[in-house]
């Protein structure tokens, strides 16, 4: 997709984050946007401000667990705007504890946003873009978690694994149809975005009760915020996003770095060798870039 004035583009999880800086980079090309998100003051301040600076821009409060709000974003994007050229399925959550100390309501929140949240984008969306027969492009939001694991964030990788497999299987799809629409993948490690405060936005029927955390989970948590709030920026991420679209390209991996983690796990797979968490390789996904992009 070379071609981005006017065109159209929505963004879930557009309110903060790398999705509001991948709205900030669409609009600087000149493109229309579609803003989602279930946070609305917030949504309305993001919107508001990128028309103040020229920017047309439609809100929509979108919870994207559930279909019905991602279908009526689809209607209301199509009669704002009579077409759909980008679609960025980014809203994304996240919470901690072990395997089995998650409660059901963790489960139900984290897959029903990053998981489901990918799968009605793309049931929603799709069909849209294939019918108009123009030049489209999918961005799902994954992770590098989608390609290694973590202890303490099993439902997080699991969601973020599963929207890689999805992802791979809707490029080989296109493809094998020959459309004009195209998918990406991102898989960013840690970025500074404010997920880790997602809880503000849990629905209340979702707060059940997990068990306690694992003892020294404090100092984890703690170096977790310290690498984010150190971490790269979410423009950065949004540059290569923008990279990728144009460039018709299916992986985005912002921490280059963290490829020497992504290359010991496909190796233990190989050789058939137990996983061992290495600590000293979350260098690689807490690092900035060791080039200047874009």
């Amino acid at each position: 997709m070379r071609a981005f004035r006017d065109r159209v583009a929505v963004v879930t999880g557009g309110a903060s984050g790398i999705g509001r800086a991948m709205a900030e980079r669409f609009a600087a090309e000149g493109m229309k946007l579609v803003l989602a998100d279930v946070e609305e003051a917030a949504l309305e301040r993001t919107a508001g401000e990128l028309a103040g600076r020229g920017a047309e821009v439609l809100g929509v409060r979108t919870d994207v667990s559930k279909a019905g709000d991602v279908e009526d974003l689809a209607r209301r994007a199509l009669a704002r705007f009579g077409a759909v050229h980008v679609v960025c399925n980014n809203a994304g959550v996240t919470v901690s504890n072990t395997v089995w100390g998650h409660s059901l309501e963790d489960w139900e929140w984290v897959l029903g946003v990053n998981l489901w949240g990918v799968i009605h984008g793309l049931r929603s969306f799709v069909p849209i873009l294939l019918e108009q027969g123009d030049e489209g492009h999918v961005v799902n939001t994954a992770s590098m978690s989608g390609l290694i694991g973590l202890p303490y964030a099993a439902i997080y990788h699991a969601s973020k694994h599963a929207v890689v497999t999805i992802s791979e299987s809707l490029h080989y799809e296109l493809a094998l149809q020959g459309a004009k629409v195209k998918a990406s993948v991102l898989c960013p490690g840690f970025v500074r975005t404010p997920i880790l405060n997602g809880e503000r936005n849990r629905p209340a029927e979702l707060r059940g009760e997990a068990a306690a955390l694992p003892s020294g989970w404090d100092a984890m948590e703690k170096s977790y915020q310290e690498w984010i709030e150190n971490a790269v920026g979410p423009e950065y991420v949004a540059e290569l996003v923008l990279e990728a679209i144009r460039a018709e390209k299916f992986w985005i991996l912002p921490h280059p770095a963290g490829k020497a983690w992504i290359r010991r796990h496909a190796e233990d797979i190989l050789e058939e060798r137990n996983p061992v968490f290495d600590a000293s390789l979350l260098d690689g996904v807490t690092a900035p870039p060791t080039r200047k992009r874009g």
